[in-house]
């Protein structure tokens, strides 16, 4: 009977299974713990899935506002295209009289249209950039607050 008695106070006070306290303050605190750890971690959970699916949203609209911006800007191309023809030129006509070369006006100025539009697209871009920005700094508050809260399970703070 000394032996049973033995192992029956080893596993009263065991700190491998799950603590149950003798009193009902003990009993509260460890319900307490397992209600707020489960809503914590669904609580994490549906954050996270939210602030996937709006950097998501975040990233593909920046990712077209980039392509409209791309696609305002003019063409450095053409200089390039116009300056080959009149290299071809020269060189089919093989005249020994050299031309002047003649480079094409550089655009220096836009329509006050263009212009709105760039900057509306620029502003867009940027609006689009910073909430996506926040969404970052608050994923990463979000993994912050899950390693120090669920780091330490200690009752006592």
């Amino acid at each position: 009977m000394n032996l049973l008695g033995q192992i029956i106070e080893v596993l009263e006070t065991s700190t491998i299974a799950e603590e149950r306290g003798k009193d009902e303050a003990s009993k509260f605190w460890t319900a307490y713990e397992k209600i707020s750890g489960e809503y914590d971690n669904n609580m994490l959970e549906r954050c996270n899935n939210h602030i996937k699916k709006f950097m998501l949203f975040a990233s593909l609209f920046s990712a077209i506002n980039t392509t409209f911006i791309i696609a305002m800007q003019p063409n450095p191309t053409d200089t390039t295209n116009e300056l080959l023809v009149q290299f071809m030129q020269y060189l089919w006509n093989a005249s020994s009289v050299t031309q002047p070369v003649v480079l094409p006006e550089p655009i220096s100025s836009f329509s006050s249209s263009k212009v709105w539009m760039q900057v509306l697209a620029y502003a867009s871009f940027m609006f689009s950039l910073l909430p996506a920005f926040g969404a970052v700094l608050c994923k990463q508050w979000l993994d912050y607050y899950k390693t120090q809260h669920f780091g330490s399970r200690s009752l006592e703070g």
